[in-house]
This record gives structure tokens, C-alpha cells and sequence, in this order.
């Protein structure tokens, strides 16, 4: 899935002690958290007397995943309200990969699935370093990575689920882009199109990239063009399957709205707002204006275009729909350029310190992680 990346050799005198190169400090400050999170997860759940690794596999959207894989789409619920919930809701790759590492493996689909989130998630983890090493420089890259994996609904990278198989081919998409490789963006643009509905921001940051560049230098080489045109392959080829299958040009719209997941501007979002106590609707409006600001210290950051309209595409897309409002964190986590801010600054602090800082919130994620986990409601 990555795109070669360059190697450089060092030499130390002997006797001298060698540091770990950004990238192992980075992927290797990524796994810390992560086992933070299982470690927190499995002691609250034996407290309580709980599962708690089968809330990883064998719960909520999981569940889904799996049934596909093991039978293919066709599956429907419907709820006591008259409402029918589709599989056709979910998009193919993480359910392909499943069943195919479950036929070679002694995995059972909802182990692979597991394997391949977990995968995936060091994948994405390598690529948000090369994002953040090639905007900023490699400790700030190494500090995205790592707060990546403390972002408040981080737990969700543990589980198997689609957000970090997205986040790896998002990432590494924009890398390409940044690096001027338009065809292989392209290509794992397309492979984030299978994998979910959120690759529409990954592809319009793609398109609009392109069309300031035609705009700028009168000219578009063949390469960029490829890439765009491939961008959105994944995407559109899921909506027409499920339009043909269904026999409706609207089908795929459908199964969504039947969900709840119709785009209706925020409005939900404001209607939810304004139902709350509130004690709690100030402090969510609070979190909305942070959020606000974190996309202003984006656009102040002067990141390159394709990442910031990714970015700000993400959140937007989470924010405008009339689903779960629980889920809309974990929505916006693919948005990693929102980090970027923040890890900027904590890289010009002293190294203490931001070890310290990190490791604070891989215990806050934790926390916040096992309680969500193994309440009631879906994350």
C-alpha cells in the first residue's frame, strides 16, 4: 500500500550511542498507545466482569462486516418502527479481506478482521508520519502519528472496523500527492472508495487539487489527470453495484437515509444541541468551537492544499449528516491534518515534555476507550 519511501544510512562513531530513526519512533510510539488502550481495556472489563475483546470483533458494525463476509450481501433487519436496515449500507474491502484471510488462516472472519484493522492501523500510522514529516519536519511527524493514536476515540483503531483501513490509504494518497505521484494517489484513492462512504472528501480534495493546478499553470500533465480520473473509481463502483443490484439509480441513497445517514446540513446536529441539558449543550458547543479552531489553525498552518481540503472535507461530511450523533467523533477521526496544529508545537517543546503530554492522553484515550467499549451504545 505504501509508496517507496527513501532510505539514508547513518554512520556513528564507535562507541557512540545511535537514536531510533523518526520512523520506528513514530510507529514504535503508535504501538505504545494501542497497548496502553488493550492493557486499560482488559483490566476495567475483568473488573466489571465483561468481554472485553469481544467488543472489538463481535459487536456493533462488526458484526456486519462479518456477516458479509461469510455470506455475501443480502442481509436485512427490519426494526420495529417499519425501518430496513441493508448490509448494503457497508462497503466491500474490509469484509473481502476478512473472508480471504479467514479461507488461508486458521482466523474465523471475525479474528481477520481484527488482523486486518490492526494491520492497517500501523499502516496508517506510518503514512500520517510521512504527511506530518513532509509538512512540518520528521519530529512533528512523529508526534502526528502518536496523537493519532491518543485521539480521544482512538479505541476504535483497535477494533474491527473501517476507520484505520480508510485512514491507510487516505494517508498514503495524500503522500503520493504531496510527493507529485498522481497515479498511485489515484489508485489508493480508489481503494479508500471501497472501503468508505467518507472517500467522497478524499476524492474532491483530489479534483479541486488538479483544477488549481490547470488553473494556476495553464496546463495539466497527463499523470495528474490519470490520477483523478482513477480517484473516484472505488466509490462510484460501489454506488452503481448497489444501483444495479437494486434495480434504482437512488438505491444506494436509500439504504443510507433507511439508516438514518441522510445529509441534511446539520440540522440533526442542531436539533440535538438544543434537546440537551444545558450544562451539556455548552460543553459540546464548546468542543464544536474547538473543533472550529483547530480547522482555523489548519488553514493558518498554510498546509498543502489536497491535505487541508481532505481535512476540512471529513469533518464537514461527519457534521451534515442526520446519523447517530454518538458516532460523529469517530467519523471525523480520519481527519488527521486536525492534529497537525497541535503536533507542530508540542515537536518545539522540550522532549520530557512531550513524552509526558503523550503519555497523559494515552491514558485519558484509555480510559475514555474501555468505559464507551463496554457501555451500551454503539461508538
Amino acid at each position: 500500500m505504501p509508496p517507496s519511501t527513501r532510505t539514508t544510512r547513518t554512520t556513528s562513531a564507535p562507541g557512540s550511542r545511535t537514536r531510533p530513526s523518526p520512523l520506528l519512533l513514530a510507529l514504535g510510539g503508535y504501538a505504545v498507545t494501542r497497548v496502553i488502550g488493550l492493557v486499560v481495556l482488559a483490566g476495567v472489563a475483568a473488573g466489571v466482569g465483561k468481554d472485553g475483546f469481544h467488543r472489538l470483533s463481535g459487536r456493533w458494525d462488526s458484526v456486519w462486516y462479518v456477516r458479509i463476509a461469510e455470506h455475501g450481501y443480502g442481509y436485512t433487519v427490519t426494526l420495529p418502527n417499519g425501518d430496513v436496515h441493508s448490509d448494503l449500507a457497508f462497503f466491500p474491502l474490509l469484509p473481502a479481506l476478512e473472508r480471504v484471510l479467514s479461507a488461508v488462516s486458521p482466523l474465523d472472519a471475525a479474528g481477520a478482521g481484527l488482523v486486518v484493522s490492526w494491520t492497517a492501523s500501523v499502516v496508517a500510522a506510518w503514512g500520517i508520519f510521512r504527511c506530518g514529516e513532509h509538512v512540518v519536519s520528521a519530529r512533528a511527524g512523529v508526534v502526528l502519528a502518536v496523537l493519532w493514536g491518543v485521539y480521544p476515540t482512538a479505541f476504535v483503531q483497535s477494533m474491527a472496523y473501517t476507520e484505520t483501513l480508510f485512514t491507510a490509504f487516505a494517508a498514503w494518497s495524500l503522500y503520493a500527492v504531496l510527493r507529485g505521484r498522481w497515479i498511485l494517489a489515484g489508485l489508493l484513492c480508489a481503494g479508500a472508495g471501497l472501503t468508505r462512504p467518507t472517500a467522497a472528501a478524499l476524492v474532491a480534495a483530489l479534483g479541486v487539487t488538479a483544477l488549481v493546478t490547470l488553473v494556476r499553470d495553464r496546463r495539466l500533465p497527463w499523470r495528474t489527470v490519470a490520477g483523478v480520473l482513477l480517484a473516484p473509481l472505488g466509490w462510484l463502483g460501489y454506488v452503481v453495484y448497489v444501483g444495479v443490484r437494486e434495480s434504482s439509480a437512488t438505491a444506494y441513497v436509500e439504504v443510507q437515509a433507511a439508516w438514518g445517514n441522510s445529509v441534511d446540513g446539520g440540522v440533526a446536529l442542531a436539533r440535538f444541541v438544543a434537546a440537551l441539558p444545558r450544562p451539556a449543550a455548552l460543553g459540546l458547543c464548546a468542543a464544536l468551537a474547538l473543533l472550529a479552531w483547530l480547522v482555523v489553525l489548519c488553514v493558518r498552518q498554510r498546509q498543502p492544499l489536497p491535505l487541508l481540503l481532505y481535512t476540512v472535507g471529513v469533518v464537514v461530511l461527519s457534521l451534515v449528516g442526520a446519523a447517530y450523533f454518538g458516532s460523529r467523533p469517530r467519523l471525523m477521526m480520519p481527519a488527521f491534518g486536525l492534529l497537525l496544529p497541535p503536533a507542530a508545537a508540542l515537536a518545539r517543546l522540550r522532549t520530557r515534555t512531550t513524552a509526558t503530554v503523550l503519555a497523559v492522553l494515552a491514558l485519558a484515550s484509555a480510559g475514555y476507550g474501555a468505559f464507551t467499549l463496554l457501555g451500551s451504545g454503539p461508538p
